[in-house]
């Protein structure tokens, strides 16, 4: 395994650049610059090196489903979920918890539901809201919605804020050594699959998954989030995210 041999910082760095120089080298149409052409040529024999490494991830217990894989994405544990947040899929996750809300009796619906809707629920949406605000100096966003989606009936007092807030897991004691900030541990790993599971594929039809996926590129990073708890639980592990 990778991880008995480097640290996850450096699987880090080298997912960023196996994802990077895919794009540059197969996705970027623009005309080549001196810079890019000189980074290319500089990072090639780090890039042939992750090629020859991560070969291994094809039979790792670790590995998540190559079709969920990122542009580029080498390390076969590793995943990515591009910001900003599209208005496709945050209607999509709203359209979801909602129809879960109402269709679901309580006792049928997952645990994290029940502790979202609670009124001392920790997820407060603030952390989000928080996130929503901000626009880098080059233009970024954190979502492409500048106002949460508001949901009804038993949600009316949530908004899709309180959902993300759901949806990035807990404070990370040891993002020094990790470069993680954010994780779901392991004793939370199921009701996480639970929940997502839930949302994302039940009883949905194939026409609406194609639909979905041919709309929103952060479906399939959000399926590659589920299979990496469904690891996780198998490998008695938790998921590093930020």
């Amino acid at each position: 395994m990778l991880r008995a041999r480097y640290p996850e910082k450096h699987l880090r760095e080298w997912g960023r650049l196996s994802n990077l120089h895919t794009i540059l080298t197969t996705g970027d149409l623009s005309a080549p610059t001196a810079d890019k052409l000189k980074w290319i040529e500089d990072s090639a024999s780090e890039i042939e090196r992750l090629q020859k490494e991560t070969i291994v991830c094809a039979n790792c217990p670790a590995g998540l489903p190559p079709e969920t894989a990122g542009e580029g994405e080498a390390v076969g544990c590793l995943g990515r979920i591009n910001y900003p947040i599209d208005a496709q899929f945050e209607k999509f996750l709203a359209d979801r918890v909602q129809l879960v809300l109402d269709t679901l009796d309580k006792t049928d619906q997952p645990r994290l539901l029940h502790i979202l809707v609670d009124a001392e629920s920790p997820f407060d949406g603030e952390a989000t809201k928080e996130l929503r605000r901000v626009t880098t100096a080059e233009g970024l966003r954190f979502f492409e919605l500048r106002v949460p989606i508001r949901l009804s009936r038993a949600g009316g007092h949530l908004t899709t804020d309180n959902v993300f807030d759901l949806l990035a897991g807990f404070r990370s004691e040891d993002a020094e050594q990790t470069t993680y900030t954010r994780e779901f541990p392991l004793s939370a790993t199921a009701d996480y699959y639970d929940f997502l599971d839930l949302i994302l594929r039940n009883d949905i039809s194939d026409l609406e998954r194609e639909r979905v996926h041919a709309r929103t590129r952060n479906y399939a990073q959000f399926l590659r989030l589920l299979a990496a708890l469904e690891r996780a639980e198998a490998l008695d592990t938790r998921v590093l995210v930020d």
